[in-house]
């Protein structure tokens, strides 16, 4: 069984209990991971807060980076076997996986260029007063991160902050916590002073909602569902803490008569079965104008039913949904719309050889879809795609914004102005031109606007989300 960081210890949860660790490509459990405590909550805060005024806290942000940029190294010479365990715990092809931790050593080699690059700022002010503003770390930061993307959100979430000084607890998902236990392990040895990171497994309702709820926690970070994203809101909120909500999406990928088809078809495709579709950036809508969209349609049809699904060693083009849950979940979104009588377009396949006993789901591709169908508004997070005809470009948009989400959206047309004109129109984080998602994206702010969220992570305004302001007014006459 594996162990928890608390501090400088490895330890199971204070009670003993352990939760199973089930692979999404054969439902079969291979592994078990503590069932951590409030208990155990509780003694991870404290050793984080201990390590502000420990060795971590004494470290200057130069010290700091160097620390973070042996700690990237660690995840590049450990690649093959960080990607092994991913694949294993994820049931994502090989090939992402491998992606997946390269993301995660370029999140601490960003951030650890970035550590002493964030100034504080002099302000004119009355004569005979000298003002600073200074930039200081918020303490002790927590970090709750889904299923979907386990070493990339590991990096994501707690390079920024380790880069700004924080003492910092993670919360990884109860169904995929393995990457961020070897992680620890690995940065440990490359010199993390003890306290600086504290992982506590278990289950959302148990160790999550400890976390958020916590008094000793100056900052939250929460990428999952709505519905949790508002439970932790008002847990933080009882303690007046910060929280960055990335709470998923429902993307358009708009395209106008004048796109370059062949360009735009691979690319939309992708954007939708990649990670079987378990991708809060997902483009599951797919809005074409109406004089294109039978030519256009036909042409996806033809990608999307090359589509592929398998085992991580198939390294196909998707792999299985990640629990029996969310395979649940999937299906009754497909079975109502066949219910509706919403025509399937096409479908991709699973492999022959795939396990019976895995979560594998039968890619599809509907349309036209009505524009009140809970396939047109709500986030399915499954390899299922949505096309809708648009007429005009203002219909574009209003058919873009036409759900409680604002995550990221893409914008195809030769038309430059109208590329313009539609990008500033569209409620989203992000607005891609001609394109879809930028790899890792390590060093774009990313965050959703309308239910999607709020703050931003990636990029340098990441730093400043963990970090806080002081003021200090110096008059001398």
């Amino acid at each position: 069984m594996k162990k928890m960081l608390i501090g400088d210890q490895w330890v199971g949860a204070s009670d003993g209990r352990s939760l199973n660790v089930v692979s999404p490509s054969d439902g079969q459990a291979f592994d078990e991971i503590p069932r951590g405590t409030a208990h155990d909550v509780d003694r991870a805060v404290q050793a984080a807060r201990t390590s502000l005024t420990g060795a971590w806290g004494q470290l200057n942000a130069m010290e700091r980076g160097r620390i973070m940029m042996r700690i990237a190294q660690k995840v590049l010479d450990h690649e093959e076997e960080l990607a092994q365990i991913e694949a294993k715990d994820t049931g994502k092809p090989m090939t992402t996986a491998r992606n997946d931790i390269k993301v995660l050593a370029r999140y601490f080699e960003f951030y650890a260029g970035g550590a002493d690059k964030l100034h504080g700022e002099t302000i004119p002010f009355l004569n005979g007063h000298q003002v600073s503003l200074l930039r200081e770390p918020l303490g002790v930061t927590a970090h709750i991160i889904p299923w979907n993307y386990p070493a990339q959100m590991l990096g994501r979430t707690l390079a920024p902050a380790l880069a700004m000084g924080n003492g910092t607890v993670l919360k990884p998902a109860e169904d995929t916590s393995l990457s961020a236990i070897r992680f620890a392990e690995l940065a440990l040895e490359a010199g993390l002073p003890a306290g600086a990171l504290n992982i506590v497994t278990g289950l959302g309702e148990e160790v999550g909602a400890a976390l958020s709820g916590h008094p000793g926690i100056d900052f939250i970070s929460f990428t999952g569902s709505n519905e949790v994203g508002t439970l932790v809101q008002q847990a933080a909120a009882r303690n007046a803490v910060k929280c960055v909500l990335e709470l998923g999406g429902k993307s358009p990928q708009i395209v106008f008569e004048d796109a370059d088809i062949e360009r735009a078809v691979p690319t939309i495709v992708r954007a939708i079965v990649q990670n079987a579709g378990q991708t809060c950036t997902a483009g599951s809508r797919l809005l074409v104008q109406k004089s294109i969209y039978n030519k256009f349609v036909q042409r996806v049809a033809e990608e999307f039913s090359k589509v592929r699904a398998g085992t991580p060693e198939m390294d196909l083009d998707c792999g299985p949904l990640m629990n029996r849950a969310q395979l649940k979940r999937v299906q009754a979104y497909i079975d109502q719309a066949n219910a509706q009588g919403i025509a399937v377009i096409a479908h991709g396949q699973i492999a022959q050889d795939a396990p019976r006993t895995g979560y594998f789901v039968q890619p599809v591709f509907f349309g036209p879809v009505p524009r009140d169908a809970a396939l047109a508004k709500e986030e399915v997070f499954g390899p299922v795609l949505a096309a809708m005809p648009f007429e005009d470009e203002s219909d574009a948009i209003a058919l873009a914004n036409g759900t409680d989400y604002g995550l990221l959206a893409a914008v195809w047309t030769e038309n430059a102005g109208r590329l313009q004109r539609v990008a500033k129109a569209v409620k989203a984080g992000q607005v891609f031109m001609n394109c879809y998602g930028a790899g890792g994206g390590v060093e774009l702010p990313f965050g959703g606007t309308k239910r999607s969220g709020h703050g931003r992570e990636k990029g340098f305004l990441a730093l400043e989300e963990v970090s806080t302001t002081k003021t200090l007014v110096h008059y001398h006459g």
